[in-house]
């Protein structure tokens, strides 16, 4: 009761709404999404992913929450028994294992393994894929595979639940890592911090070793997704409490990567269930996804310091 208490003074302090629902998605494979990205090649596209527990899949969709088919494939799922269902883009060779975010480095989606929600992994890591054309491809096949670490984890579990990871984003080229932390060592216990790291390196034969830049407490809830906007103005970052979606975004700083020293805007989203992704439509538009299958929109005019 004191933590329900604890939130609700600290998002009544918030400019709140429940922003813009714009669909729904009910293609049946995508039953717990997990991140999302918009395509910087084809237009009205972006990406989602389940995470823990099915195939290694992506789905290509548009802002109507429909999924993308390629045409040679419309008789085999949308025939008249209608008997399949479109599996989406399978990804060959790959494996999911915990996928919970993703990103784009140019024309390539990047997809993190990175889920620990015990923080006892030692497989950690990401896929680097071309950007498949959903119109024309149902499988395709990563690029390359990049184990990473973080450099201050010296124990599998560690004493401190903070190595778990479902935000991830791209600045200058780098791929950036925001935790999500747990107290007490337990997996339900929300601790509302994150650090900040990032990969400098890209071994495809050992780790690459996560450089931590800096650490910020007090961010209302547990972060569980990220994204830099395509003009790299700004960065986002949900976090998530028990009774709203706090919707952080960060401005890019003038000089460095130290995202989390910048003020920042607010915006809390209420009912939008268990947020999990977030990504910009444009620089200037938040769409946010939750495990519902509902998708919000969000104006960063709307955001407050």
């Amino acid at each position: 009761m004191l933590k329900k208490i604890f939130y609700l003074i600290l998002i009544t302090s918030f400019v709140f709404g429940q922003g813009k629902k714009i669909c729904t998605v009910d293609h049946p494979p995508i039953d717990e999404q997990s991140a999302i990205v918009k395509s910087n090649i084809y237009e009205d596209v972006f990406w989602v992913c389940n995470d823990s527990g099915d195939k290694p899949y992506i789905f290509p969709l548009t802002t109507e929450g429909e999924i993308i088919i390629p045409d040679f494939m419309e008789r085999r799922y949308n025939g008249k028994k209608k008997s399949k269902i479109y599996p989406g883009i399978k990804i060959l060779g790959a494996v999911l294992n915990d996928w919970e975010a993703m990103a784009m480095l140019n024309d390539t989606i990047v997809i993190a393994d990175v889920g620990n929600n015990g923080n006892a992994r030692r497989d950690l890591g990401i896929y680097l894929l071309p950007e498949p054309n959903p119109h024309a491809t149902y499988q395709t096949r990563s690029l390359v595979w990049y184990p990473v670490r973080y450099e201050d984890q010296k124990q599998f579990p560690p004493k401190d639940w903070e190595y778990d990871c479902e935000s991830i984003f791209v600045y200058k080229g780098k791929i950036y890592f925001l935790t999500k932390h747990r107290a007490d060592q337990h997996i339900s216990k929300q601790a509302p911090a994150t650090k900040l790291y990032r990969m400098d390196t890209r071994y495809t034969d050992r780790a690459n070793v996560l450089k931590q830049i800096q650490r910020k407490e007090d961010l209302g809830g547990w972060v569980t997704d990220a994204n830099m906007a395509q003009d790299e103005s700004g960065m986002v970052l949900l976090a998530q409490n028990p009774l709203a979606t706090i919707i952080w975004y960060f401005p890019t700083p003038a000089r460095g990567d130290q995202f989390l020293s910048q003020t920042p805007k607010r915006y809390t989203l209420l009912k939008a269930d268990q947020a999990e992704g977030v990504c910009f439509k444009d620089p200037h538009t938040v769409i946010v996804t939750n495990e519902q299958r509902e998708w919000f929109e969000v104006p960063l005019k709307a955001f407050k310091k």
